[in-house]
C-alpha cells in the first residue's frame, strides 16, 4: 500500500527537491505541499507536471487537517522544525523532519515526547549516514581492525560558506549558529562511528571574515544562493550580497567528551578555500582516515602497523555515486517509507539527532560565554528505550 504524503515547504530549488526526485512511486504517492511563498508551488507546477493533482496550502495547519495525509515532509527553515514537527506529530502524521532536528534542546526534546506519546514515527534527516565513505569508515572501525576507538576528530574546510551569511543562517535567532545548523551533520557521524554521545563540551569561535565585507543586500532584496558555489565568489572580504545583519561565527572549534571514553573534536571554518570533511579515528591498533568525502573520488586510509611514514597500510577508493549528497538522499527517503510501511528500523536515530543538537546548542554556549564546560542534560530513560527499540510500545 502506498503511504500518501505531503510536504511543507515546497520549493522545489531548495532541499525540498530531493523528496520530489527521489521517493519511490510504488511506495508513495505524494498528495498535498504546502508553502507560504506562491512563487515556491508554481515552480514545483513547472518542474513536476506530472503530478499536477497534488492539492496545495498556504498554512501549513491546512495541510496537517487533510484527512488523505498519512505522512509529511517538514522541509522548512530550522526555527520552525520545532512547532511543525510536534504539530504534525500531534496531529496524527508520521514525520520526517529535515536535520537539525531543532535549534535548542529543549525543541529537540518537545518533539520526542511529542512522537512517543503519539506513537506516529519521526525520522530525522541525517543523510550522511547514507554516504558510501561514511559506511566504509564504520565498517573498518567495526571490524575491530584499529582497535577500541579511543579519539577522534573532523575537520570540516567549506569553500561555499558565504552561502550561510546570505540568508537566514546568517543570525542566531534563526538557528542558533552553525556549529549546530551545519556541524550536527558531523557530530552525528562522531557519535555513531564512536558508539558514543557527547556529554560535555567546551569550545571557541568567532566572527572574523564575513562581519567585515562591506556589499550587503538591501531591503527586500532577494539572496543570490548560487553565488557562493561560483569560482568568482572569492576572496572572503571581497564577496558581495551577504546579509545585512551577520551575528553568527564563521569558524568553531568544540572539544567533546563522549559518555564512552572516547575525546573528539570538530572543527569548521566557512571561509576555506577548498571543501572536505576530514575524519581521523585512532584506535588502540591503528588509525583510518578519510581523503575526500562525497564531492568526488574518496580514499579511506587505514594505518595499523607501526612506522615513521606516509604510506598507509591498507587504501579503499570510494567511486563517486550518482544523486545529490553522494547519493544518500534517495536511500534515506526510501528508509521512511520502509519504516512505516515494513516498520524496518533506519539506521537514522531520533535520540542521536536531539545528542546533536544538544552538542552543537552547547558548543555556542561555551564560545559565547568565555569557553566554559558546558554538560548535557540527560534525556528521559524512557525515550532512549522506546526509541532504540525502534518507536514500539
Amino acid at each position: 500500500m502506498k503511504v500518501k504524503f505531503g510536504v511543507i515547504g515546497a520549493n522545489p530549488k531548495l532541499r525540498a527537491n530531493f523528496v520530489f526526485h527521489n521517493f519511490d512511486r510504488e511506495k508513495g504517492e505524494l498528495v498535498a505541499l504546502c508553502d507560504i511563498d506562491p512563487d515556491s508551488i508554481a515552480a514545483f507546477r513547472e518542474a513536476y507536471p506530472e503530478m499536477a493533482g497534488v492539492r496545495t496550502y498556504a498554512d501549513y495547519r491546512d495541510l496537517l487537517a487533510d484527512p488523505e495525509v498519512e505522512a509529511v515532509f517538514v522541509m522548512v527553515r530550522d526555527a520552525f522544525h520545532e512547532e511543525m514537527a510536534a504539530a504534525a506529530l500531534e496531529s496524527g502524521k508520521h514525520v520526517y523532519l529535515e536535520k537539525p532536528m531543532a535549534i535548542t534542546i529543549e525543541g529537540c526534546d518537545r518533539i520526542l515526547e511529542a512522537a512517543y506519546r503519539t506513537g506516529k514515527k519521526l525520522m530525522v534527516g541525517h543523510n550522511m549516514r547514507y554516504m558510501d565513505f561514511v559506511l566504509k569508515m564504520k565498517e573498518i572501525i567495526d571490524s575491530g581492525i584499529i582497535g577500541g576507538i579511543e579519539s577522534a576528530w573532523c575537520r570540516h574546510f567549506i569553500c561555499y560558506g558565504s552561502c550561510y551569511f546570505r540568508h537566514f543562517c546568517a543570525e542566531r535567532k534563526s538557528c542558533t549558529g552553525l556549529l549546530l545548523q551545519k556541524g550536527s551533520h558531523d557530530i552525528d557521524v562522531i557519535h555513531w562511528l564512536t558508539g558514543g554521545y557527547t556529554e560535555r563540551v567546551v569550545a571557541m569561535g568567532k566572527l572574523s571574515v564575513y562581519n567585515r565585507t562591506k556589499d550587503r543586500l538591501k531591503p527586500g532584496e532577494k539572496p543570490d544562493r548560487k553565488a557562493s558555489f561560483r569560482n568568482d565568489c572569492w576572496p572572503p572580504l571581497e564577496i558581495k550580497g551577504l546579509n545585512p545583519h551577520i551575528d553568527v561565527e564563521d569558524h568553531s572549534m568544540l572539544l567533546m567528551q563522549l559518555d564512552n571514553g572516547v575525546q573528539a573534536s570538530y572543527e569548521q571554518c566557512m571561509y576555506a578555500p577548498d571543501n572536505e570533511r576530514n575524519y581521523t579515528f585512532i584506535g588502540t591498533k591503528g588509525r583510518v582516515e578519510n581523503i575526500g568525502d562525497y564531492h568526488g573520488d574518496t580514499y579511506i586510509h587505514v594505518w595499523t602497523q607501526r612506522g615513521f611514514r606516509n604510506d598507509p597500510d591498507i587504501i579503499y577508493h570510494i567511486k563517486p555515486r550518482d544523486g545529490s549528497h553522494g547519493g544518500a538522499d534517495a536511500p534515506i527517503v526510501q528508509a521512511f517509507f520502509d519504516f512505516i510501511r515494513e516498520g524496518k528500523q533506519p539506521s537514522v536515530s531520533p535520540v542521536a539527532a536531539r545528542n546533536a543538537v544538544a552538542a552543537g546548542v552547547l558548543g555556542h554556549y561555551s564560545m559565547r560565554n568565555g569557553n566554559v564546560p558546558a554538560g548535557v542534560p540527560p534525556l528521559r530513560e524512557e525515550l532512549i528505550r522506546y526509541f532504540d527499540g525502534g518507536q514500539k510500545k
